[in-house]
């Protein structure tokens, strides 16, 4: 009797260790959706063909807390002030370089969001926040100051051309923010719509 008991015991401790291991392995798994850096890789990983088709989009809309809401392609992009920047990093949340760049071209953020007009009601009325957002999900955000106060609104960019090329696998515009210690976290590609938002 003594020795059922015992082997039922042992039986039950197994079966709890399988039980916890499968709990854990369901828990990691819903973390790593929740992960910025997985959510960082995610979207960030070398585009393949299929990504390319399924996520590239032509147009971006500014919409929002703006006066004038815009839908804008490369074509007007270079109708606007447009700049040119030399060498750039895409470095990832672990330090790691995952892009370089010898050359780039495109306008400054802060240029779109003036020739849209956030809908301020005086001049003391700031506190916007600004969501850029991919095709995929993927989303960056800024607030007013960031682009309006701030050296970043000099180092954000809506870019459309690299190295002498026009962007092609990772959508027809990107964002990217120059003097983020890790841009690759607000480097935005498959570039879909940026939206100005009132903070209530």
């Amino acid at each position: 009797m003594k020795k059922a008991y015992i082997t039922t015991g042992i039986l039950f401790l197994a079966m709890s260790i399988v039980s916890c291991g499968n709990s854990d392995k369901t828990i990691n798994n819903h973390a790593d959706h929740k992960d910025p850096v997985a959510a960082e890789a995610a979207h960030d990983h070398p585009a393949t063909d299929e990504d390319s088709v399924k996520y590239r989009s032509r147009t971006l809309t500014i919409a929002g807390e703006v006066n004038f809401p815009l839908t804008l392609t490369v074509d007007s992009l270079k109708q606007m002030n447009v700049v040119g920047f030399d060498s750039a990093n895409i470095v990832c949340q672990s330090g790691a370089v995952t892009s370089s760049t010898i050359s780039s071209r495109g306008v400054l953020l802060k240029d779109i969001l003036k020739k849209a007009q956030v809908k301020q009601r005086n001049h003391k009325d700031r506190n916007f926040y600004i969501v850029a957002r991919a095709s995929d999900g993927y989303k960056a955000t800024f607030s007013w100051s960031e682009i309006f106060n701030n050296p970043t609104g000099d180092n954000t960019y809506v870019i459309f051309e690299e190295n002498g090329l026009s962007i092609v696998n990772r959508g027809a515009m990107i964002l990217n923010t120059n003097n983020d210690i890790k841009t690759g976290i607000r480097h935005v590609i498959w570039l879909k719509s940026i939206e100005v938002n009132r903070v209530e």
